[in-house]
């Protein structure tokens, strides 16, 4: 089992886990129409993080806060926040990097880019940056598998941690929006011109966002559990390889990955789920279909993308420490956006803020290439 030492986000909300959690449990929201967004033709609706905050922030961090990208200022930006919360040496050898990204610094393609080589393109230069910046010795590794991403990376901690190797991990994850990333969303006509509305019966589409989020796990010995806090139990990732870009009809990988958890819990001891919920037609009826096959229908389910947009391989990061914050407050927040659920396999969806007072909460995400991940997360309270 690994224990939550310290969290961090950078966002269109705050840049602290705090700032941001008040802000979604307030039902405040970062995403802003954008008229004119990097000169492509199209308004956009997205989150983006405060560069000048972003700069200024980052140069009362480091001495030299020249040759760092938007995207590795906020990484590095957000592991330093979360090392001061948890108090680990990030400079020692039992400390592990692992880092989350779809695309990194793919802006860098664009050859009106100037300023960085070609080796920021490439994400094992970004995470060997960040790592260095911290004196890490590590190598770091990278997990870059579509949306997932960020689930991936936590279980990759889970086995590290598990393997006696490490006693610490720095999950961080951190995506920043280009021409590139918006025109491709664009081209499969998935963005929607109004704020998302996951799970609602007139969704329209996703918003995209961009945000860095960091998690540091520490292993928690057998014995320890009531010094855990929030841990995460188990994970399972399950494919259906079904389109490149859509999910099952019938949800079969998302299912598959529950039914793992449920191996651990049960129904009845979950407080929420925190879903992908991207508002787009496809990926919520197939989560409808694959928390209903699981059996979990009457859970209360919310989605986080009305307030930070999807952000893509920061999302996994980002959404479970807001949701282990939730777990943590006994709540399960409002899902911003939604109002009326299909009448297909309706779901238990938050429409404001509730208590829940149960031990564990479930994390979901699928994205393009047929993967699906779910988390497990449980909260322990000190005896």
């Amino acid at each position: 089992m690994i224990a939550i030492a310290g969290d961090n986000i950078i966002s269109s909300l705050g840049f602290t886990a705090e700032e941001c959690y008040r802000a979604v449990a307030s039902g405040q929201s970062g995403v802003r129409l954008h008229r004119s967004f990097m000169g492509l033709p199209e308004p956009v609706m997205a989150s983006t993080i405060d560069r000048e905050r972003l700069a200024d922030s980052f140069a009362a961090l480091s001495p030299r806060p020249d040759g760092y990208t938007a995207l590795e200022k906020a990484a590095i930006l957000s592991v330093s926040s979360a090392a001061a919360q948890a108090q680990v040496d990030l400079a020692d050898a039992s400390v592990l990097f692992i880092f989350s990204s779809t695309k990194g610094n793919v802006h860098l393609l664009d050859e009106t880019e100037a300023g960085f080589s070609r080796s920021h393109l490439y994400l094992w230069h970004t995470a060997r940056l960040i790592a260095e910046f911290f004196g890490n010795p590590n190598a770091p590794l990278v997990v870059s598998n579509a949306c997932i991403s960020g689930a991936c990376a936590q279980l990759a901690a889970l086995r590290e941690l598990a393997s006696g190797a490490y006693r610490h991990a720095v999950v961080v994850g951190a995506e920043v929006l280009s021409r590139f990333i918006v025109s491709g969303f664009q081209s499969l006509k998935a963005l929607s011109p109004e704020p998302c509305r996951p799970f609602d019966v007139a969704r329209a589409g996703l918003n995209l966002g961009e945000a860095a989020a960091t998690l540091i796990y520490r292993r928690v010995d057998k014995g320890a559990e009531a010094t855990a806090g929030v841990a995460l139990l188990q994970g399972a990732i399950r494919n259906d390889a079904n389109h490149i870009s859509g999910p099952s009809r019938t949800g079969e990988g998302s299912y598959l990955a529950l039914k793992a958890l449920l191996q651990e819990v049960a129904p009845a001891d979950i407080a929420f789920i925190n879903a992908h919920g991207t508002a787009t037609a496809y990926n919520d009826s197939m989560e409808t279909a694959a928390i209903t096959r699981a059996g979990l229908s009457a859970a209360a389910v919310n989605s986080l993308k009305g307030y930070f947009g999807h952000t893509l391989g920061a999302a996994g990061v980002l959404e479970s420490v807001i949701s282990a914050r939730a777990l943590a407050g006994e709540t399960a927040l409002a899902t911003r956006g939604f109002e009326r659920s299909e009448a297909e396999h309706p779901l238990s969806v938050t429409d404001k803020n509730m208590h829940a007072h149960q031990a564990c909460c479930v994390k979901m995400l699928s994205g393009f290439g047929g993967g699906n991940a779910a988390l497990l997360f449980k909260k322990f309270k000190p005896r």
